[in-house]
Parts: structure tokens; C-alpha cells; sequence
């Protein structure tokens, strides 16, 4: 005959994890892991990586190439010191089976899980992974306009071209008719009331447009108005993008 006895053990989290997402334009995703090490003696970061969900794929942005090595932004020794805090940033991109809908995707949805492995200041190895990590998806209404292709630094008064890409977010077909308003700064090239055709739920339509710049410095695009023609109802597209707009024929000897 015995007794069974029960022990109580604190124990306590060795690492505090928080993570932002950034959403961009291009329906890339980009995730910082800030991860901060709350014990009382420093460990050594073993890994961390990101495991994508099935609609993604990841780059890690957390080392610098240098010839055909890249190193790591940490150092070669990756020890993280009590009540110190690494900021790791990873970029994932959707898959081409899912590009096409990543313009139309709502609601949550599920990006991956973190693997971080490290060992102690005594050799002990640890290891955590954190639950699904879960993201809102930007809403853009019943119609997105976002841009495949710029150029960054363009001549002023001479024309440049740009890529729209417009996608129907909503569950209806619609009849669009593009306009393009010009702006003190920013000249639209090409004829406006353009029709473009009906366009069903989640298709995407990518149109080449001609700009020109007539003010030096950093322009914003802007001025451009999506109609459909089936509710008469009009879509503004300001602030697209911005242009750095330079003179070919300054110096700076002049």
C-alpha cells in the first residue's frame, strides 16, 4: 500500500512572441516576428523559420547576401541576450494556383505557423511553434485597381508607361468604361471613356495606360474613374502610386 503524491512546478514561458502583417500591393504579405527572450541567461537561436500555409510561399528576409554566401543580419554567433527582443520579417507570396483569387479573397485567412528552436546557456535544447497565424484580408470593395508595372524614376515631358490590373471583387458582371482625369502635375496620353468590355465575378483584366509628367519631384497618380454601366455607379482611383519625375538635362556642376 502507498500514497501518490503530486508535485506543483511553475514554469515559465522562456520566449514572448508578437507578430505584425503588412499587406502590399501586389498581394504580397509581409510577416514580423518580434521575439524576446524573457528568461534570466541568454540562449542560442538555433532557427526560426516560417512554415507557410498551402496558399503561400515564403523568402526570408533575415540575412544579407554578400557574393554567393548570404549572412545573417544577427552575426555568426545568434545568441539573444535576457530581455532582449530580434525582429525577424519574412515575405510570403501566393502561389500561381492561387494568384488569380488573391485579389478576391475575404474574410480570414490562414498565412503559417512559426518553428523557433534554441538551446540554453547549458546545452538544453527548446522548441516552440505557435498556433495558425491568422490575418484579415484587405477589403477593395466590388472593384480592385492595382498596378503589375511601373517605373520609379521617369523623365519629366516625356511619356511613361504604366500596368493596371482590375479585378471584380464582387458576384455580379460587370460593363466598366475607364476615364482619366489629369491632375496639375500628371498628363493621362489616350482617349478617356474608354469602354473595357464586361468583366465576370473574380476576373482580372490588366490594361497598358501612357502617362506624362510636367512638374519635377515626387508625383502622385492619381485621376483615374472606373464606371459601371449596369448600376451607373463610379469607382475613384487617387493616390495609385508615385512616381519620382527627374530632368535628364540637369547637372549638378550646372
Amino acid at each position: 500500500m502507498y500514497f501518490r503524491k503530486f508535485f506543483k512546478f511553475q514554469v515559465l514561458k522562456p520566449l514572448d512572441v508578437k507578430t505584425k502583417f503588412y499587406n502590399a500591393e501586389t498581394d504580397e504579405v509581409f510577416l514580423e516576428a518580434q521575439i524576446q527572450n524573457i528568461t534570466t541567461s541568454p540562449m542560442f537561436m538555433e532557427k526560426v523559420s516560417l512554415e507557410p500555409s498551402m496558399m503561400y510561399s515564403v523568402s526570408e528576409l533575415n540575412s544579407v547576401t554578400a557574393g554567393e554566401d548570404g549572412e545573417s543580419t544577427f552575426g555568426k554567433m545568434s545568441y539573444l541576450q535576457p530581455m532582449d527582443t530580434r525582429q525577424y520579417l519574412y515575405c510570403l507570396k501566393p502561389k500561381p494556383e492561387f494568384a488569380e483569387k488573391a485579389g478576391v479573397i475575404k474574410g480570414v485567412t490562414v498565412i503559417g505557423k512559426l518553428d523557433i528552436v534554441w538551446k540554453t546557456n547549458l546545452g538544453e535544447r527548446g522548441r516552440l511553434q505557435t498556433s495558425q497565424l491568422q490575418r484579415m484580408a484587405p477589403g477593395y470593395g466590388d472593384v480592385r485597381l492595382s498596378l503589375e508595372y511601373i517605373q520609379d524614376t521617369v523623365n519629366i515631358e516625356e511619356p511613361f508607361d504604366i500596368t493596371c490590373k482590375i479585378t471584380n471583387c464582387s458576384e455580379r458582371t460587370m460593363d466598366l468604361v475607364l476615364e482619366m482625369c489629369n491632375s496639375r502635375s500628371i498628363h493621362w496620353c489616350g482617349v478617356s471613356g474608354r469602354q473595357l468590355g464586361k468583366l465576370g465575378p473574380s476576373a482580372s483584366l490588366s490594361i497598358p495606360l501612357r502617362l506624362l509628367a510636367s512638374v519635377q519631384g515626387l508625383q502622385s497618380i492619381s485621376g483615374l474613374r472606373l464606371t459601371d454601366t449596369f448600376l451607373k455607379r463610379t469607382y475613384e482611383y487617387d493616390d495609385i502610386a508615385q512616381v519620382c519625375v527627374v530632368c535628364p538635362f540637369w547637372s549638378p556642376e550646372s
